[in-house]
């Protein structure tokens, strides 16, 4: 009888925690963890929200760095993230999609900022270069589970297309942080 508790336990267990957990926000990271595609909405605010982290945290980067390799990153993450951001805006725009996409930072992305705002020369640079990688494992894991399994069919052509360049910016970031 306990065999056949546990056995109907498992199975239950087996077929409903995959409903559950993407029933979840995106931000809980239990997406991540379990390899679920976030859903449209959490997938643009946390890809919006991503590229405006980097752009603002790229700029502070360009006069509080005390390393030119961190400077030219930096650089590199404006333009790109600016192309991706116009990118995302118009996906949205266009009508093909019904989400909301925010103007502002949320309250996480701006404590980041503001803690690395307070930094200058090495800290700084040793705060944003590991920002970098962090921000980057994140955005490749995101566009990645959305590339996959997305249900808007423009914006999962949007992340499978951004990936590489996310993947390359990984690299880049990690090779700093050495």
């Amino acid at each position: 009888m306990k065999k056949l508790v546990i056995a109907t336990s498992v199975v239950l267990l087996t077929a409903v925690t995959p409903a559950l957990a993407q029933s979840l926000p995106e931000k809980t990271g239990v997406n991540s963890a379990m390899g679920i595609a976030p859903k449209t909405q959490d997938f643009v605010t946390k890809a919006a929200q991503s590229d405006m982290l980097e752009i603002q945290s790229s700029k502070l980067a360009l006069t509080k760095s005390d390393s030119e390799r961190t400077k030219q990153f930096a650089q590199q993450m404006i333009k790109d993230h600016t192309q991706t951001s116009t990118e995302l805006k118009g996906l949205v725009a266009g009508g093909q999609t019904k989400v909301d996409l925010p103007a502002s930072l949320d309250k996480a992305h701006q404590e980041k900022l503001d803690r690395l705002s307070k930094l200058n020369g090495t800290e700084f640079t040793k705060g944003y270069n590991e920002m970098q990688v962090a921000a980057h494992k994140d955005a490749v894991s995101l566009f990645e589970r959305y590339g996959k399994e997305g249900d808007n069919a423009a914006l999962k052509a949007f992340a499978s297309k951004t990936l590489p360049n996310l993947q390359h910016h990984l690299m880049m970031a990690q090779d700093l942080a050495k």
